[in-house]
């Protein structure tokens, strides 16, 4: 096989999630009533950029065959917080940066450590640690309310140039700075190999410990930065449970759509990254087209179902596990 012919068939996945939404942006961009313009970019940017995030946290998890079903909470955690620190001059405001990212490290080691060194089910630690960070964000911000630095609120939601929306360029930056290095490291192909085979890979001498917490910190700190970005958009911090749920769900649907296998070993938070714009473009084409809102829910939970089942059909292709990676 040609060498792009591999590269190909590996990058399929995230080739998908690519084409399904330039394919849907197409047709959102032709019936939105303003067209194809800077601002329309922008908005699409900001609120696909949110998804993105905790999409990203979603995927590092998932590759080590775990899930994560407290990335909504520390997300709305994380904005809550943010309400309160990213305030005041530049250093302080800078200080309270740090601060929330911090908060979102340490509540992924929490997750990491009791998955790795209790032994306990990652579904089952998530749903329990994701209830006491929902519970600390209630008692931040019991009411909505807060504020933030507008300066630098501005300047990263804004456009570049009067064109390129900053979110996107942010969200590429972390991608080089946190996805890129990660998966080219040592740390990173453990992760790969705990995955694909946790007892193989332990048998092979791999750091699947530290790779496996690893996954799990870095999953929070991304989606600390995807609470700042909720700041920064709404420039306000609410403990809104509803949200903090959706987030997760959809988070789940875009890393299956990004091609990121439920099962672990396989997939690319890139691939992750094109599946939450995919899934964020739906609902607006939604909006376009007028569909009543009351039945909005159920074609969305219509579309995670569906992209669960992709990620489950090659269990059944498969005659064996090695059969899912060939």
């Amino acid at each position: 096989m040609k060498d792009w012919r591999y590269w190909a068939a590996e990058q399929r996945g995230t080739l998908l999630a690519f084409g399904i939404f330039v394919a849907m942006f197409i047709l959102y961009t032709a019936n939105h009533p303003a067209g194809l313009t800077a601002n329309v970019v922008q908005t699409a940017s900001n609120k696909g950029v949110l998804l993105a995030f905790v999409a990203m946290a979603q995927t590092l998890v998932v590759i080590t065959a775990g899930i994560d079903l407290s990335v909504g909470m520390i997300f709305i955690l994380t904005n809550c917080l943010a309400s309160w620190l990213v305030v005041g001059t530049p250093m302080e405001t800078a200080l309270g940066v740090a601060a929330v990212l911090l908060v979102g490290l340490l509540c992924g080691a929490i997750n990491g450590a009791i998955v790795i060194y209790g032994r306990l089910q990652p579904i089952v630690t998530t749903i329990a640690t994701g209830a006491v960070y929902f519970g600390i964000a209630l008692m931040l911000r019991p009411f909505p309310g807060g504020s933030v630095n507008e300066d630098l609120a501005d300047a990263l939601t804004g456009r570049l140039f009067g064109v390129v929306p900053a979110s996107l360029v942010t969200l590429v930056a972390v991608v080089l700075v946190v996805w890129i290095p990660f998966r080219r490291s040592v740390t990173g192909r453990a992760a790969y190999a705990a995955g694909s085979s946790d007892v193989a890979a332990y048998m092979s001498g791999v750091p699947i410990r530290r790779a496996k917490f690893i996954a799990y910190t870095l999953g929070g700190l991304l989606a600390s930065i995807g609470g700042l970005f909720l700041t920064f958009f709404t420039y306000t911090g609410e403990a809104a449970l509803a949200s903090g749920n959706a987030y997760t769900l959809f988070s789940i649907a875009a890393v299956v759509l990004g091609g990121v296998a439920l099962f672990g070993g396989k997939g690319s938070a890139i691939g992750a990254i094109f599946g939450a714009f995919a899934f964020r473009t739906i609902g607006d084409l939604l909006f376009v087209f007028d569909f009543d809102p009351l039945w909005q829910p159920l074609f969305q939970g219509g579309v995670l179902l569906v992209a669960v089942s992709m990620g489950a059909f090659a269990l059944f292709r498969g005659k064996n596990r090695l059969g899912w990676f060939g």
